[in-house]
């Protein structure tokens, strides 16, 4: 790297995952909207064309007169071309392909387990991390050696488990994870404020929180804006449209979006506890007994979707058709902001700035009544060379004794995937909150699952 003045030149990002077409394009877009940055990003994936690929689409929005970064894309083939001399490593991938991710969602179905994502927790969030933890030990594996004194952005999903491996195999790394649930509660919250104050809120950053749980099940205890207390607020918002749910202009448009939802499990999660649930319904309902996933009856009662995998292989099928658009000139890159911080957050850590925003990180104190170690996700001070986590205090104990099982759930499926103890996965397995099933079924489940994902656990008895 380069300092000069307020730019840094000669930035090296290597991209793990670097054949995504979306989570690639967003970077990209931000990348060349930033105008203090400049530099080379190494595009690492299995799948070597789509890489390729977006090496042309990268390079032609840097082109671009409107670009005000400027950035070079290079495809490589292996991690001795993508990680030397790296300053950050963005990691973003689908463990394993839509064929295993749809025995995950959908192979508990027929036993009456529903799941809206299906990513993180429940049966299927279970086996996709045993599936992931083995190549996150390699990406930590490979960081350390080639790269150790680089900052690692980590976008994929199981989060906490992802995060937790990273850790376990390389302590010294410097890793955090992104995720922007909280910031959809944010702008939720800038809609309480107009529905109930008529107070017009320009950015959600305006809105202050006290960030703490792990991620997908983070909650809020302070929210504020410029002395404004939002939780009287907020309670007021929740009274008013707690039967019909919250909804904005879009009536119905949680029925045609399988991402969006009326906030009901928000706002019975905030009545049940009094802390505001800061990940979108679809996360949070699978966090909890079979209150709101019960059939798809119940989740349309409670209006979020099930996020079935046929749709997001027809979505993956658009998208690829998209990048070739993209690659033949047919279409541009539309310069826009993603919504995502990892462009701003490598500022700060160039010394661009400061900024404090939400982060996944192990516990050192910053929650005090979660085990130390544990993938926590809280707010952060990004400074230069530097990620502080915020102390934010600790958990009341209703909502604690919830976040510790799926702690420890953490915990037992990072060890066996680690250890391949078929036994201990079993028991996580089992402890979910959504397998509220006889303990045969259960294991017989488990067994099938644990099969159709046998490409990617060598070693198992299975």
């Amino acid at each position: 790297m380069r300092f000069e003045g307020n730019k840094v030149t000669d930035i090296n990002i290597a991209y793990i995952g670097g054949g995504s077409r979306g989570w690639a394009w967003g970077l990209m877009s931000d990348l060349a909207m930033e105008e203090q940055m400049s530099g080379t990003v190494r595009l690492y994936d299995i799948d070597y064309q789509a890489a390729l690929d977006n090496e042309i689409i990268g390079n032609k929005l840097s082109a671009r007169d409107d670009a005000k970064g400027r950035w070079v894309y290079k495809a490589v083939r292996t991690y001795e071309e993508a990680l030397p001399g790296a300053d950050f490593v963005v990691i973003s991938i689908l463990p394993g392909t839509f064929k295993e991710m749809a025995s995950d969602v959908h192979l508990p179905e027929k036993y009456g387990i529903y799941q809206s994502v299906g990513d993180t927790t429940g049966p299927g969030g279970l086996v996709r991390a045993l599936r992931t933890i083995p190549m996150y030990v390699e990406f930590a594996e490979k960081i350390k050696k080639y790269c150790p004194g680089a900052w690692v952005i980590n976008y994929t999903n199981p989060m906490a488990l992802c995060m937790r491996t990273l850790y376990e195999v390389f302590p010294g790394i410097k890793a955090f994870g992104c995720c922007h649930e909280v910031f959809g509660t944010q702008n939720l919250l800038r809609q309480a404020l107009k529905e109930i104050k008529g107070i017009e809120v320009a950015d959600r950053r305006e809105i202050t929180v006290n960030v703490l749980g792990i991620n997908h099940f983070t909650w809020l205890d302070r929210a504020s804006w410029k002395g404004i207390d939002l939780f009287p607020v907020y309670r007021e918002f929740v009274d008013k449209y707690y039967e019909e749910g919250y909804e904005g202009n879009e009536k119905g448009h949680w029925m045609n979006d399988h991402f969006a939802s009326a906030h009901r499990v928000k706002f019975d999660l905030f009545r049940r506890y009094g802390l505001i649930a800061a990940s979108g319904d679809r996360h949070l309902a699978e966090f909890m007994p079979p209150w709101y996933l019960k059939d798809p009856e119940t989740v349309r009662k409670w209006k979020f979707g099930l996020t079935p995998v046929s749709w997001r292989i027809k979505n993956l099928e658009e998208r690829i058709a998209r990048s070739r658009r993209l690659v033949s000139g047919e279409e541009e890159v539309k310069l826009a902001g993603s919504g995502e911080e990892g462009v701003l957050q490598m500022k700060a850590l160039l010394g661009l700035g400061d900024m404090v925003t939400n982060v996944n990180l192990p516990n050192r104190g910053q929650i005090k009544n979660i085990p130390e170690g544990a993938v926590v996700e809280t707010n952060a001070l990004f400074t230069r060379d530097c990620v502080q986590p915020v102390m934010a205090g600790e958990l009341p104990g209703d909502v604690q004794a919830m976040v510790l099982r799926h702690v420890y759930n953490q915990e037992n499926t990072l060890k066996a995937a680690l250890n391949r103890d078929k036994a201990l996965a079993f028991n996580a397995f089992v402890n979910d909150p959504l397998v509220n099933i006889p303990v045969e079924q259960a294991e017989e489940l488990f067994n099938q699952m644990l099969y159709n994902t046998r490409e990617y656990l060598p070693g198992w008895d299975i």
